[in-house]
């Protein structure tokens, strides 16, 4: 029997990053995957395993368990100057669920849903599982978001979507940017979701949330990358009643609640000792200066990154192969979307020992 799909699955294709990782040989060095290499800080392991023995280990509210919602309030106040109430978050499986049902819940058919390009490898094919079109924003010679590109875009659009900092740029946008990209947007009736992530992983620079700017954006986070907890699967979203309403419904039937213990370990992240979330991020600024000087080095010339972990690094197609044959796993600058395929991205998300060993691989194949 000849089974038939949906065109916005069979439209889409797996993540090329995930593609390469998963076939990469036992002795290469990662430099591919986004992921945190430290572990998760004991005090949040310390409150998970507490959690188990308490017996939270079932079914939450929908939304995820008030006194979590009420931390993330207080951290969105602390933190990034925002005002938002228990009832205006949903917890969720990761920024990964959180974007997915923000798509679902308001995108249509063949809705306009601009996207960073190079990007986010979710954004487009979120966009086109929920019946969206996705538009490639093309980003300025620097890899910042091109502000009059994406003005001249708006125009009848759904959606746009930023980024910052971001993957796989590096990049920061500065507040004039974010600014002019939210009061153009509430301009044209656009919604703004703004992915931040790496909001406490910049150097140099500073983050501005998008929603000090607006009332119609949505702000997606998650404890993955800030705490090291990739694998908990904890991010939410934060925005209006009527927006957190309708995603509600998208949540409830294809998740019900993110993990009860990831929630409750995600309540001591926010609350508990932040000197870890500084630990690390000072190690990746030394990482992403050895990586920088190594490449730069090398002949391999591009703008030290502000922020994530990535270094966006111009090479032709042909190099990116070598290098990854050579067993340092690398990511092509077409997994990104269309409009970087001479570049790769590279993550400093890994031990200085390894940085030291992966240059000293793609040192022997510039010298050949």
């Amino acid at each position: 029997m000849v089974q038939k799909f949906s065109p916005r699955v069979t439209g889409i294709e797996i993540s090329g990053i995930r593609k390469i990782f998963e076939s990469a040989g036992p002795d290469s060095i990662n430099l591919g995957l986004g992921q945190p290499d430290f572990d998760t800080p004991q005090h949040i392991k310390d409150a998970a395993i507490r959690a188990i023995n308490e017996g939270k280990t079932g079914y939450t509210p929908n939304t995820g368990i008030p006194e979590l919602r009420s931390a993330i309030c207080r951290k969105f106040k602390r933190e990034n100057g925002l005002s938002y109430s228990p009832d205006q978050i949903i917890v969720t499986a990761g920024a990964s669920e959180a974007l997915h049902i923000v798509m679902q819940a308001l995108v249509s058919d063949g809705d306009r849903v601009l996207c960073p390009d190079p990007g986010f490898v979710s954004y487009a094919s979120l966009a086109t599982l929920a019946g969206g079109r996705p538009v490639s924003i093309p980003l300025t010679g620097s890899l910042h978001l091109n502000v009059e590109k994406a003005k001249s875009l708006m125009e009848g659009a759904r959606m746009i979507v930023i980024n910052s900092p971001g993957n796989p740029t590096g990049a920061v946008e500065d507040k004039e940017s974010v600014r002019a990209i939210v009061e153009y947007a509430d301009d044209k009736g656009v919604t703004v979701v703004s992915d931040e992530v790496y909001e406490h992983f910049i150097y140099g620079k500073n983050h501005w949330s998008a929603a000090t700017f607006g009332d119609n954006v949505i702000t997606i986070n998650a404890t993955s990358k800030t705490y090291a907890m990739t694998g908990w699967r904890l991010g939410y979203l934060a925005a209006s009643a009527d927006i957190i309403g309708q995603c509600l419904k998208v949540h409830q039937y294809c998740q019900a609640c993110a993990t009860s213990i990831s929630q409750y370990a995600a309540l001591a992240a926010y609350d508990g000792d932040q000197a870890p979330v500084g630990v690390m991020r000072d190690e990746y600024k030394v990482r992403r200066d050895i990586l920088w000087k190594g490449m730069s080095d090398l002949g391999l010339k591009f703008a030290l990154p502000e922020g994530a972990f990535y270094a966006f690094v111009p090479m032709n197609p042909a190099l990116a192969e070598k290098i990854i044959a050579a067993g340092v796993v690398i990511v092509p600058g077409t997994a990104f979307g269309v409009n970087a395929p001479d570049y790769a991205r590279l993550s400093y998300a890994t031990s200085r020992e390894n940085l030291g060993r992966a240059l000293d691989r793609i040192r022997k194949i510039m010298d050949e």
